[in-house]
């Protein structure tokens, strides 16, 4: 059962499960790889209903009365996804972060995490191939 915070839905990796029927797995790997937008709070993944309407490709009700969102400041470091690849760079635009990753022998064993650079939070995680895809 979804959690009620004030006019914030929020739907565990169980809501989804059920409600989706997809399995759990797969779920979580769609949060790890930036799919499907959420935040982890504790050990819990929570996905708000904006980020699964986002996913199926619809806008938000709400969107349509807010005001235009301003560009935001990110920044890009490019790493490995194990142990084998302790590389990390920093890039400040898309164009740097391609070629950062087409420097990498093997893309597979590289990810991008986009962060804010105001907050450090880190925004989305997805595979450096995935980053590719969508900018070029």
């Amino acid at each position: 059962m979804p959690k009620q915070v004030g006019d914030l839905v929020l739907y565990s990796v169980d809501d989804l499960h059920e409600q989706l029927g997809l399995s759990k797995m797969t779920i979580r790997a769609y949060l790890r790889d930036g799919k499907i937008r959420a935040r982890k709070l504790g050990v819990k993944w929570y996905v708000t209903e904006d980020a699964l309407r986002e996913y199926f490709g619809e806008s938000s009700r709400s969107n349509s009365t807010k005001a235009p969102k301003k560009p935001k400041n990110y920044r890009y470091v490019v790493k490995g996804i194990n142990d084998l690849v302790s590389e990390q760079e920093e890039c400040a635009t898309i164009q740097e972060t391609i070629n950062c990753i087409e420097e990498q022998a093997i893309v597979s064993l590289f990810q991008v995490a986009i962060m804010n650079q105001d907050t450090d939070e880190v925004v989305e995680l997805i595979k450096a191939r995935d980053f590719l895809e969508r900018h070029q």
